[in-house]
This record gives structure tokens, sequence and C-alpha cells, in this order.
């Protein structure tokens, strides 16, 4: 339980159930210099278990947390990539170490607020699948492509077929302290905070020129680990440039960032993406098959085909050419309204 409504009402809706609960707060690691709500969102949760009458717990995933995500959030920006630290937090920590340490204590389940269904396969109860939730502004499935079958069938989603407008109504019809709290924002467990301010404790600034797409040097930036492709930015303005501009490439051998603006950008968009580390929730995909997927949360699926697929990597080919193409992001294949699985952008 995170201190926000969704998880509050997902236990809600568990002990109707006649469900058995304990409230468990996941306690992660904190950047000193960040200022972090985690101790009020502890207290929220504390006051939900007590308004439920059901136990709360805390589980400490401090030293899970720094390694898993943030260590590998700072590999991956110091090696120009963009990483999504939210898909590992979900990996390693809250389906990772978490289940884990739920079921040593005698768990048969655990549950999340997390916008998602779950369906077992009729022909095989052992097996498990994900589809998108009811509400399509607030599905989550895009972050929880790297779940297993052995993970699945320990996992409850109750929230799956509920708006969130009915969620918060279910909140207040309760009296829950956490009805009209706001949504959580930022990273996994740490909220919002100045990413380039962080990385900078870590990554030695390497400045470099920042030159257009045909060529223009028009400013210098800081290193290219702190900026992401598709980023929008206003180099030039002050200078006399048009501006604005969207970060296209980043040139490693000579440490030049490449912008362009709205008009030459689509010329650095791609139809073709491979991705590694895959993980497929059933079953690898057909090349024979049509699929959908995104490349970023929130995108609007797009109509793609499978070239080629392994177990461990796929070559994914669009319909239409996809803009900002981010090494390190995840792209998630969608079979309808069935999340399949995916992997991470080379």
């Amino acid at each position: 339980m995170s201190g926000g409504v969704d998880s509050s009402v997902a236990a809600l809706l568990l002990q109707k159930q006649d469900y058995d609960l304990v409230g468990c707060y996941i306690r992660g690691w904190y950047p000193a210099s960040v200022v972090c709500n985690w101790k009020e969102d502890r207290r929220d949760a504390m006051r939900v278990c007590a308004k439920l009458g059901i136990p709360f717990i805390i589980v400490n995933a401090e030293k899970e947390y720094k390694k898993e995500v943030v260590d590998y959030m700072i590999k991956e920006y110091k090696a120009g990539r963009t990483p999504n630290p939210d898909i590992m937090c979900n990996k390693s920590v809250k389906f990772g170490m978490f289940l884990k340490k739920a079921l040593e204590m005698g768990a048969d389940y655990i549950a999340t607020g997390h916008y998602i269904k779950i369906k077992s396969k009729k022909s095989n109860l052992k097996n498990y699948e994900l589809a998108v939730a009811r509400d399509l502004n607030k599905d989550q499935s895009y972050f929880l492509w790297t779940l297993t079958q052995e993970q699945l069938k320990y996992c409850l989603f109750p929230l799956g077929n509920l708006l969130k407008s009915e969620v918060r109504k279910i909140a207040k019809k309760k009296g829950l302290a956490t009805a009209g709290k706001e949504e959580s924002q930022g990273v996994c467990f740490i909220g919002e905070f100045n990413m380039e301010y962080f990385l900078k404790k870590y990554i030695k600034q390497k400045k470099g020129k920042v030159i257009t797409a045909d060529g223009k040097i028009i400013g210098k930036h800081n290193g290219l680990a702190f900026y992401t492709i598709g980023q929008r930015h206003g180099f030039g303005f002050g200078g006399g440039e048009k501006g604005p501009y969207y970060i296209v490439e980043k040139d490693f051998k000579n440490n030049r960032l490449i912008v362009a603006d709205k008009k030459d950008e689509k010329n650095f968009s791609r139809r073709e993406i491979i991705i590694k580390n895959a993980n497929w929730i059933f079953a690898i995909p057909k090349t024979s098959q049509r699929y959908k997927a995104r490349i970023r949360y929130r995108q609007p699926l797009e109509e793609c085909k499978i070239a080629k697929a392994s177990k461990n990597s796929a070559k994914i080919v669009f319909d239409n050419p996809q803009r900002a193409v981010t090494p390190g992001q995840s792209l998630v294949v969608y079979d309808r309204e069935t999340m399949i699985g995916g992997g991470i952008i080379k």
C-alpha cells in the first residue's frame, strides 16, 4: 500500500471479497538531496489500514531499490540511454523482492493498485495473460511487460475493471483518508525531482556542441547523458535562431548533440526497431500475425508486425514511422486487448 487512493481501494475491494489482508508499505531508497513525501505516504497507508481494521507492516526495500533501480538508472544515463525506472521498480522490487518476501511470510497472493486486468487461459489455468484496463486513461500495462507466469500466479489486480472516478467514489463513500489525494508523479517511490541535478552528482559533465540537422552550430550542451531523444529544447533562443528544437541524435564519437526543428525532425523517424532483453508473457509472437505497439507511455497504439522474434529479442516493423525512438526505453506489444510483452529499445 503506497498511501495513495488506488492501493487503498484495492485493499477495500479484496476485504469485501473476504480475503485476509495485511497492508504493506514498501520503503525504498531516497536521495538525501531530494524532498520526498514518503513519511506522509506511509502515514496515509497506516490510516487506511486502521480504517479497514487490517494489520500494517513496513517492508524495507532500500538495498534492492538502490541497486536495481537507482544504480541501473545512473548506469543507463551514463551510457547515453534513457531508462525507465518505474518498469525496473515493478520488475525487481514490487514483483521481485516484495513478492518473494510476502510468500516467505505465508501470503497466498500479493495485490496492488495497478490498473490492469489479469486473465487465466481457459485451456490451462496455470497460464496467465494481462489485458488493458477498462480505464484506458489509467491503463498501466506498459509498465508491467516484464512480469512472468511464475509471478502472475501470485498476483491480484482489483482495479482492472474500474474507472479512476469510480475508485475515488468508493474511497469517499468509505471515508478513506486517501479519497481526495492527488496523483503521485515522478520516479517510482521518489516522486518528482530534478533529474539532471541528481545525475550530475554521479556523472561527470562533458560539454560539447549543439548542431542542427543541417550542420549549423547553435550552442553548447552540458553532457550527452543529460539529454533524451525527442526532448524539446530552446537551443538558439536569444541568439537569433528560430527554435524550438527537438533532440534527434547523440553523436558520441564527436560529443555532439544533433537537433532539428519540427519540420526536419520527421526525417529522423524510424519504422524498424530492435528490442533486447525481451519478455513474452504467454508465448513468443508470430511473424505471420498483426500486432500493435507503443514506444512510450500514453502513446496511442500503432499498427505493426513482428519481422523476427526470439525469447530475448525481436525486430518490430511499424506501418508508420515513429518519432523520437529512444534507446533504453521500452517497446510494448499488444494483441488486441492483451499485452503480450515487450523489450528494451536498442
